[in-house]
């Protein structure tokens, strides 16, 4: 076992925590959770992190300071509470293997886990497996699918609509989510499975000169500047985004996007924006160090997120923007309904949004006042949830604590 680089005698003599997650320099949301978090906890109690399989550390990063690490494969340490974080995509496979052998407390980032039990049966070749616990989550209509999946016949919307969150968290002895939302499709899929709720974590990074980023995105003097935060896939909303910045142009609304974010549909996005001659008025930064984060973010006048179908995750990018005090519009429906409107203005789900980011972006556009008011909003929404990442690691140690003594 690694040791800490620092002493922490004074912290709390509770159980130790063990730690299973995704960790930079991963390109993941749990990963940038997990460092913005860890700090905090190794501050008030005894943590260790379970190196994910052929990880490296990332130089001598601060938020591994006072933090012990184990080996992945290694066993746990003697009274530890295994504290396991599982989301919706390959990063989480090892993850999932474990909470299979010995259960754990498990922190849900994503309550949608059917692309986790694709990849597993991919991965495995426990096609048989897999369709056994669709069946289980969904009865005959999961079992048809999970044979149509194993064949390569699947389509868009098939693991929003047959999620399957029984089949993993049914092994924990407690789940710990981010929003309301997540509480009760837990509490539905696993009857009597201890549930707790805590802020997600996401810090208000260093903003920098807003002037000077304004400039260096190319926003002149008047023009309203959107920007989208995230991984680009076709849930995101960019054909949404693109649309209504089409229509703000006709409409004679002075307007600007950066596009922060990289993925699958990088390519089709600039196709896109070249096919409509918005080349001028469009910019794809692509990945962003944090430092050009906190700039690009504080410099927006409105940030968006029209994610839709989503997992059930509570919006890192949307809290990235109410911490830097930019609103952002969001797709009106499930969690996303938690973020205060006047904060979080809704836009209808999927192309009928056009209309409604059209009309929020330019009463933004047209009104001072409603920027200054919309600014004010947004900082308090994320000061309100407590989501600054020390207040919600204490939240995260408590709930992981309780949820560990109903079984002890």
């Amino acid at each position: 076992m690694g040791s800490s680089r620092a002493s922490r005698d004074d912290r709390d003599p509770g159980p130790r925590l063990l730690w299973a997650s995704p960790l930079p320099p991963t390109r993941s949301g749990v990963a940038d959770y997990a460092a913005e978090v860890l700090p905090h906890l190794a501050r008030t109690a005894r943590v260790t992190v379970v190196e994910p399989p052929g990880w490296e550390p990332p130089g001598a990063p601060a938020w591994l300071d006072g933090v012990e690490r184990l080996p992945h494969g290694a066993g746990s340490p003697a009274g530890a509470v295994s504290v396991l974080h599982l989301g919706n995509n390959p990063y989480h496979l090892w993850i999932a293997k474990r909470l299979r052998a010995a259960g754990g407390v498990v922190v849900l980032h994503d309550t949608v886990l059917h692309h986790l039990l694709v990849e597993e049966a991919a991965a495995d070749g426990a096609w048989e497996r897999f369709g056994e616990e669709m069946a289980q989550a969904h009865g005959a209509g999961g079992a048809a699918l999970a044979a149509a999946r194993r064949w390569g016949y699947s389509g868009r919307l098939d693991p929003f609509l047959f999620p399957a969150r029984s089949p993993l968290l049914r092994r924990a002895s407690g789940v710990i989510v981010h929003n309301r939302q997540a509480e009760a499709d837990v509490t539905r899929a696993c009857p009597g499975l201890p549930v707790r709720r805590v802020p997600l974590a996401v810090a208000a990074l260093p903003a920098g000169d807003r002037a000077a980023w304004r400039a260096r995105l190319g926003v002149g003097v008047g023009e309203l500047l959107l920007v989208h935060l995230g991984f680009l896939t076709p849930a995101k909303g960019i054909d949404v985004i693109l649309r209504s910045v089409a229509a703000l142009t006709q409409l004679a609304v002075p307007v600007r996007l950066t596009v922060v974010g990289e993925g699958g549909e990088a390519a089709a996005l600039a196709a896109a924006v070249a096919a409509a001659g918005m080349s001028g008025r469009v910019r794809s930064w692509g990945y962003a160090s944090e430092e050009d984060l906190g700039g690009i973010v504080a410099a927006a006048d409105l940030g968006l997120v029209p994610r839709y179908p989503t997992a059930g995750e509570t919006s890192a990018a949307a809290l990235r923007f109410l911490a830097a005090g930019t609103p952002v519009a969001v797709a009106g429906y499930g969690q996303f309904l938690e973020f205060p409107a006047a904060a979080a203005p809704r836009i209808a789900p999927g192309r009928a949004g056009v209309g409604d980011l059209v009309r929020v972006a330019a009463a933004l556009a047209g009104s001072p006042a409603a920027r200054s008011a919309a600014r004010d909003a947004a900082r308090k929404a994320w000061v309100d949830g407590g989501h600054e990442p020390r207040l919600a690691a204490a939240a995260l140690l408590a709930a992981a604590r309780a949820l560990s003594s109903l079984t002890a």
